[in-house]
């Protein structure tokens, strides 16, 4: 379950999806955000879901990878759904007791469920893409203005892009604490909640106190290369905006404005 977890993940690549300016995949990945939470009807969803399969192949990153940062969220996803089914209201089609379910109530969950899903999909695809030098880079340039009221921007991005980092190399020590629980007898699986619950203790404490270590390591490599914050700070790749840049922002305003003009369309509304 923990190698699942691919938030934080940097897939190395040369496609044109990685060229792009991480400033321009930030307003970009708002943009689809507010897309798809604007979409209420099933129009709506097929054009979100062109997009993300469109990214996602120009990106090449496989399905598999993409959809495997879901498993750790089924459950969350299966709450949903099931409250949508028993709580929206509706003609009835099955009754028993106090249980209803109705025809749009399945169609709300199943439009939930696609909306959870893609929107996992498509958030972690900016992670996928963007290496988090050129996330804090972008984060930074977006948030510069800020500056002129003495808001720590270089600090802020900093603390982002670290903890953006600092997520696969928790899961992999994670990892490593239970498989070392495991040899020594540990079960984890079996039996209730609150056994659970206690068998989760031997990994928490070591955990912390690894992340502590490793934070402190990270403060003392960065005061001993003279680290002082982004005041007189250069950098060694300057963000310069490309045509491709221009043509991504132009698709995004126009899937936007395509998922807005729909919700006139009403196939299937939620």
């Amino acid at each position: 379950m923990l190698r699942d977890i691919t938030l934080g993940q940097f897939f190395p690549g040369g496609t044109v999806v990685h060229k792009l300016d991480p400033r321009v995949k930030l307003v970009l990945t708002v943009v689809y955000i507010t897309a798809l939470f604007t979409a209420n009807g099933l129009l709506s969803y097929v054009l979100m879901l062109a997009a993300l399969i469109t990214c996602l192949s120009l990106s090449r990153i496989r399905p598999m990878t993409a959809l495997r940062g879901i498993r750790p969220v089924v459950i969350m996803i299966l709450i949903t759904m099931i409250l949508h089914i028993f709580f929206t209201g509706g003609e009835p089609l099955f009754k028993f007791w106090i249980i209803s379910i109705s025809k749009d109530g399945i169609i709300t969950a199943v439009f939930m469920a696609s909306r959870l899903i893609m929107l996992i999909v498509g958030t972690f695809l900016l992670t996928y893409t963007t290496s988090p030098i050129a996330l804090t880079d972008g984060l930074e340039s977006m948030l510069s203005p800020l500056k002129k009221i003495r808001f720590p921007v270089h600090e802020l991005a900093m603390m982002m892009s670290i903890a953006l980092r600092f997520i696969p190399t928790l899961i992999e020590e994670t990892d490593k604490i239970m498989s070392a629980q495991k040899a020594r007898g540990a079960d984890f699986e079996s039996g209730g909640l609150i056994k659970r619950a206690r068998a989760v203790l031997p990994i928490v404490i070591p955990l912390f106190v690894s992340a502590i270590r490793r934070a402190d390591e990270l403060a003392i490599a960065m005061e001993s290369r003279c680290y002082h914050g982004g005041e007189g700070r250069t950098r060694m790749k300057i963000l310069k905006a490309a045509g491709r840049d221009a043509v991504a922002l132009i698709c995004g305003a126009v899937v936007l404005a395509a998922v807005i003009a729909l919700r006139r369309i009403n196939i299937l509304p939620i």
